[in-house]
């Protein structure tokens, strides 16, 4: 399984799109979400797509800004951000699952940055 974040930047506000190309695995059959880390905390959770009921979760901070996507087709997840904030700078990772504990033996990529400045 690997995962390889791209997409991230400096922007003063506006938007950016995030990918995560999956291989190892077929994407349409799998839960996945993702997550991002700030400087000096902890990694949270950022959003959730189910493979089957195409449900999508958001962590109340992103709520009707960000959007998570698929394409089956090109095994990507993406996350489109739009309205950025100061607050969402942080670097960004994909991974499989509903929590990341569910496939804890997957190696984390190497994430994408995400700064926004004020």
């Amino acid at each position: 399984v690997q995962l390889v974040e791209s997409g991230g930047g400096l922007q003063p506000g506006g938007s950016l799109r995030l990918s995560c190309a999956a291989s190892g695995f077929s994407l349409n059959i799998f839960d996945m979400s993702w997550y991002r880390q700030a400087p000096g905390k902890e990694r949270e959770f950022v959003a959730h797509d189910n493979a089957v009921a195409a449900q999508k979760i958001y962590t109340e901070s992103v709520q009707g800004r960000f959007t998570i996507h698929r394409d089956n087709a090109k095994n990507t997840v993406y996350l489109q951000m739009d309205s950025l904030k100061p607050e969402d700078t942080a670097v960004y990772y994909c991974h499989r699952g509903r929590d990341w504990s569910q496939y804890a033996g997957d190696n984390w990529g190497q994430g994408t940055q995400v700064t926004v400045s004020s």
